[in-house]
């Protein structure tokens, strides 16, 4: 493993960015309804799956799987607020930290080991 250098942040992060934008085009699809949403869910999911491939050859799999995810899952909770109008909740709040606190934790845990 060559360890975190510039480019497997830069894929890591490419690999969130395409996540979120499959994910949007997932629910802008509405259930394989429209075609081009659908079309881009594929295309935005197949990018970010070969970008994260390219991520983990700078990064443990448990770290960059868990900043993938983690991130992913924080940034579309924020996008569905802001795009679908879903409903933001102290609880949803309260568990988003909980999966950041998650994230930071693993990667701490990995380097002190």
């Amino acid at each position: 493993m060559k360890g975190e250098g510039g480019w497997g942040w830069a894929f890591l992060i490419f690999a969130i960015l395409f996540e979120l934008s499959g994910t949007i085009s997932m629910k802008m699809s509405q259930g394989f309804e429209k075609l081009w949403p659908s079309v881009a869910m594929f295309v935005c999911y197949g990018i970010s799956f070969t970008a994260l491939n390219f991520a983990l050859n700078s990064f443990k799999v448990s770290i960059a799987y868990a900043i993938w995810s983690g991130a992913g899952m924080v940034l579309i909770t924020l996008a569905g607020a802001v795009f679908f109008s879903e409903r933001l909740t102290p609880a949803a709040l309260l568990w988003i930290a909980v999966i950041v606190a998650g994230v930071v934790g693993l990667n701490i845990s990995v380097k002190t080991h």
